[in-house]
């Protein structure tokens, strides 16, 4: 991984965490994900004028992880709306990096060396520490169908990454891949809203129409960062580094949700900073 790819995961990291935290203060999480799924789609019809469309390779993969993608947005809209930003995002997006490893090792021949195996399992053990350890403060217990819901939204993550880490390469284009993919998982949330809400939705969208679509941005943003990345190094340490979110995630859930972060947060970030320092061991 070169200083250049390093440096574009982590500016998707830090947009990354920042879309979410935007999509977790809409209280009301259909119009939250409606605004970010539907602009996300609108930006992708934009690319896609400026963009080749992707080889046909790509284009299964394509299918595949829009429908993974829909999944993912669903089960995270449900952990948000079950437990806190601070533990439901760690749980999800520590989740993701030890089963891309496995992915990427059983289907994309990708088998990491002793160095990046030591890298991505310390950095996941810190990030799903960082999630469990003292999250709702003292003498609260663990909320299961939250916690539940946020590792069934990793490993959606896990799935998506894995098969757009694949569909990419195949693609020949990275930004018509994105441009596609923003396309067709863009769809499907929206037009349940409107199904759902009918004739009440654009006068409930209205009020948070400025920040759903900045969200919107800052997640076409991070993921076309991520999926630039994914043509020129290994899935599993993209996949960890990218989890460097968390840290922008703890920071954004203390600062502005008013969470509890303590000394157990900083000994679990603690413990991903070294496993992101062994992950680039070899770079």
């Amino acid at each position: 991984m070169t200083p250049l790819v390093a440096a574009a995961v982590l500016a998707a990291a830090i947009t990354h965490a920042s879309w979410n935290a935007i999509a977790h203060a809409i209280r009301d999480q259909l119009l939250s994900f409606t605004l970010i799924s539907g602009g996300g789609a609108l930006i992708g019809l934009v690319l896609a004028c400026f963009a080749p469309l992707p080889a046909s390779g790509a284009r299964p993969y394509l299918l595949v992880s829009a429908a993974l993608h829909v999944a993912y947005m669903l089960l995270l809209m449900r952990s948000f709306t079950l437990g806190d930003f601070g533990q439901m995002y760690p749980i999800a997006r520590g989740t993701a990096p030890l089963v891309v490893t496995v992915l990427a090792a059983v289907f994309v021949g990708e088998r990491p060396d002793g160095w990046a195996t030591a890298g991505v399992a310390v950095a996941s053990a810190g990030l799903v520490g960082l999630a469990l350890w003292g999250i709702r403060g003292s003498g609260k217990r663990p909320h299961w169908p939250a916690i539940l819901a946020a590792l069934a939204t990793g490993l959606a993550i896990a799935g998506y990454t894995t098969v757009d880490g694949v569909g990419v390469r195949a693609s020949g284009t990275p930004l018509g891949y994105i441009a596609w993919l923003m396309i067709l998982e863009g769809i499907a949330i929206p037009a349940y809203a409107f199904w759902r809400r009918r004739g009440e939705l654009v006068p409930q969208l209205t009020p948070f129409a400025a920040r759903g679509l900045l969200g919107a941005a800052l997640s076409v943003a991070a993921y076309g960062l991520v999926l630039w990345a994914q043509t020129r190094a290994a899935l599993a340490p993209i996949a960890a580094l990218r989890e460097s979110s968390i840290i922008v995630g703890a920071a954004i859930g203390t600062l502005f949700f008013k969470e509890r972060f303590g000394a157990p947060r900083i000994a679990a970030a603690g413990l991903m900073v070294v496993g992101i320092g062994l992950m680039l061991h070899t770079s």
